[in-house]
Parts: C-alpha cells; structure tokens; sequence
C-alpha cells in the first residue's frame, strides 16, 4: 500500500527548474533511500512532501488523499513527519518541552513516552537539558524523537546520522528496522551508502533535478549507484594514497586540561594528519575549540611551532599564528548565512585588506577558491546561505585557507556533504598534507580517520585512550572508543 506519493513534481525558482517531472512513492513497511549530490534537488522534494514549500506543477498524495494545503501542520495532521538534518530548537526550553511542542497536552504528559523512546534510540538524553547545551549529535535526536513521538506513518530522514556515532547509528537503524515492522514507511536521505544498504528496501537517485535511477536496493551495485549520481564519481572514489608526515613539530600539547577534557599529550608533525577518533562527548570538539581560544585552557602547555603558546589567546590571534579551526556546525558556528560568499571567505582576515579596495580584492579572492574548490554559485555576492550544504561547507574551507593555516584543526569536516564533495575534501586534505600543513581530524566516520590518517589517536571520556598506527580498523578504533569509555574512562595516554 502506497503510504505517501509525489506525481510530477515540478519546482522552478526565478525561472530555473530545481525539479523536472519528479515520481516517487514511500510504501507500507518500507525504508526508501533518497540519493543523489547536492543541488540535485534532494531537499526541495522532500520539502514539498512534508507541506513546507508548494510545488510548481504535480501533486502531493498522503494515505490516497491530495495534500492541498503547502502547511507542515497539514502534513502532520496526514501522519507524516519530516526530520531535518539542520535541527531547529528553541534554545531556552528543555529537551521535553522541545519534542512536545506543538503536542495538544502539558510537555509532563509526555516525559515517560519521549525517555521511553531516547532508550529505544539507545541515547541517554536528560530531558531536563536546555537546548542550547546540547551538541549537535543530542540536536539530532531530540529532531528524531519529535517525529517518533507523534506516530507519523511516514517518516523523512535526512541525513539523521551526519552527526552520530557508529553505535548511535546502529541504534537508529534498529529502530528503523522495528519501525518497518510496525508498517511506518520512511525515507532515508543519506550520502553513505553503506548507511543506506544496511536498513533499505528500495533507493531513488537524483541528478540535476530528475530521477535517474529508481528501483529494489538488491538489484545495484555501488558503483552503478555512483555513476547515476555523477558520471565518473564511481571511478574516482577509490582510497588515494596518503602522503608521508612531515618531521619536527608543528602542533604540541603536554598535560593539557579544559573544560570536557584532561590531561591530554600529543604532538603533530608538518605534512601530518593526525585522526582524533572518538564517540560523541569524548572530549574532541572541547579540545579543539581550547586551542583556538574559544574555551578556557585549564592547565598544560600548547606550543606551535616550538613556540609557548601566549596567556591572552583568541581565535583571531590563533589565525594569525596559522591556527585555524574548521567548526562542526557550519550553520551555528562556521558560517555567516546572511553575508555573501567573499564576505564569508575574508571574515578571518577582513583587517588585513585595505578598506578601500576590500570589496575587489574579495571578489577576486573568492573567485580563486571557486575554481579551485569546485564551488557551485552564481558568484561572489551570492548569500553563503543559498548553497547546498556541501557547497556551504566548501566556502568554509576556503574560509579557513585563505589565512594560510600551519595548522588546520578540522571538525567534522564532512558532515552533511554528498558522495562527490566527500571525495572532493578528501582530495584537498591529501594535498594540504603534502603542501606541509598539519591536519588535526576529528571524525566520528570511523572510515574516514582510516582513509586519510597517519596516525590515529582515540579519545574516550575526556582523555587519550591510546594510538593506533595509519590502516587500523574501524573495528580497534571502536574497541578503544567504547571499551575505554565502558571501562571508566580509561588511562590516559601519551602521543
């Protein structure tokens, strides 16, 4: 039985079509992938099928019934629910109060259920938490608790697991699975396709607005779902060589504690990648954001480059030092929406351009990561809020390169990007490596700290679990991430 139908969907903004004639239909009991790279139009049918924005010619079918109104309450009231993976809270109201808002009873009347429901996602969320203390891996489940909590039939996800770790994914995907079961149809957006062959029934690819590929998940391969994608994505997505470290030290920390973290040593070479592996609330984010200057450094010694890093510390000071930080969440703390894509690129370096000449020399810069970076825009003055995701998160990289960083700290540097652009950042962190950059990488894609480190450090419970050389498996990196954290946060060790 058809739960939730799109027929011909067109959707034209300005004039240019987004979407072109799109079908797609989410059944009983079935996990349907929506693939395809950013910009292809992935959002906006999704968009239109939760009632959040109105399609240009086609329409909208929810249990046999015409979706007349483009309102997410119409929708809702339908029994679908869209969670999206840029998560939207109010930040002074409680992880309860979040989930229930809009619910017709008191939040209180719904605490058993929605702790309930945290327990089957395999989360323990206290849902007394204000939402503004939450990380972005918590954001993401008090979205995916917002819709479980009101039984929709049909459930979107998009991206839901582009901020959790192997074991909180693995715990969703269970749920999904009993979900299936319970005959709820969803659809899973996703760029991994491993993610999307572990819990789905069938897989739709877009390109260019149009579907190009639609069937049973059994019947493709990989590489034939890469080149629907991108034509000659599946050719180039084979693991690069990584360049050797470098010698000496660029980056080093002896007995360093802050806030989330303690006593942490480790040192980086130039020309290094040094993987900092970990599940969320190891400490890593806390670590990264002390040495730029964003949080307090408790106690230990940072040096950069031989030097003692000075008492009075700011980002800005880091930056020009060559200390950069690439922030996990672009859209809260990386990127300015608003501002145009120049603006974004030079706002850590805006006093070293002269005011006169500023507005040029921005353009001209950007233009220069535009075509090295492949960023997909109508031009410099574009809002940075505008892009897809994975072109928002190039204009960030660009951002933190064009200080010329000695040391670029990067925070997830792939969430929420598309199979190509994930190949695309890839490639720029081999080559930064081999131009003598050292890369500090935190990632929760355990196949990502293998594919691009030279050595692994593990962090578990605020403190260092261990190292492990360049091609472990994600399977000794899990062993160190959960068993220290299992084991009472562990000992720390020395890197």
């Amino acid at each position: 039985m058809i739960l939730a139908e799109l027929q011909g969907i067109t959707k034209s903004y300005a004039g240019v079509p987004v979407l072109r004639g799109v079908d797609f239909a989410v059944r009983t009991g079935e996990i349907h992938a929506l693939l395809g790279g950013n910009g292809a139009g992935k959002s906006t049918l999704m968009k239109i099928l939760s009632g959040l924005v109105a399609p240009t010619a086609g329409q909208v079918l929810i249990g046999g019934r015409r979706l007349l109104s483009s309102q997410p309450q119409a929708a809702h009231a339908s029994g679908l629910y869209l969670v999206p993976q840029e998560t939207h809270l109010f930040a002074h109201r409680t992880v309860l109060e979040n989930v229930a808002m809009g619910m017709p009873l008191p939040p209180r009347a719904y605490a058993a259920r929605v702790a309930e429901l945290a327990r089957g996602l395999g989360v323990d969320l206290p849902l007394g938490a204000r939402g503004a203390t939450l990380e972005v891996a918590d954001r993401q489940i008090v979205e995916i608790l917002r819709g479980l909590l009101r039984e929709a039939r049909v459930l979107v996800f998009d991206e839901p697991t582009s901020a959790l770790t192997p074991h909180e994914a693995g715990a969703l995907f269970d749920r999904m699975r009993a979900l299936r079961e319970a005959g709820v149809g969803q659809v899973f957006i996703s760029h991994k396709l491993h993610e999307l062959r572990a819990v789905s029934d069938r897989i739709t690819v877009l390109r260019d607005g149009m579907v190009v590929l639609s069937g049973p998940m059994a019947r493709f391969s990989d590489e034939s779902i890469l080149a629907a994608m991108s034509p000659g994505l599946a050719a180039g997505a084979a693991t690069r060589s990584v360049p050797p470290g470098g010698t000496g030290e660029a980056l080093r920390l002896d007995g360093v504690s802050g806030e989330g973290f303690s006593d942490v040593s480790l040192a980086l070479a130039p020309g290094e990648v040094l993987g900092l592996a970990g599940v969320v609330g190891a400490g890593r984010t806390e670590l990264a954001e002390t040495l730029v200057g964003l949080r307090p450094l408790a106690a230990g010694t940072v040096r950069l480059a031989g030097a003692p890093r000075p008492a009075a510390w700011s980002p800005r000071r880091a930056a020009e030092a060559g200390l950069v930080l690439l922030a996990e969440d672009r859209q809260r703390h990386g990127l300015f929406l608003e501002a145009a894509n120049a603006v974004n690129l030079s706002s850590l370096m805006v006093h070293r351009l002269p005011l006169l000449l500023r507005p040029r020399r921005e353009a001209s810069r950007f233009e220069e990561y535009r075509r090295s970076l492949g960023i997909r825009c109508t031009g410099p003055w574009q809002a940075v809020g505008r892009l897809s995701g994975g072109n928002q998160q190039k204009v960030l990289l660009a951002k933190c390169l064009a200080v010329g960083p000695r040391v670029l700290i990067l925070d997830e540097p792939t969430r929420g990007v598309d199979a190509a652009a994930r190949q695309d950042i890839y490639g720029l962190i081999e080559r930064l490596a081999a131009s003598g950059t050292a890369v500090l990488l935190i990632s929760s894609d355990f196949d990502e700290i293998v594919r691009l480190s030279h050595r692994i450090a593990v962090m578990a419970g605020g403190r260092l679990a261990g190292e492990l050389p360049a091609g472990a498996s994600p399977e000794s990196i899990a062993a160190l991430a959960f068993g220290a954290a299992t084991a009472g946060r562990g000992v720390a060790a020395h890197v």
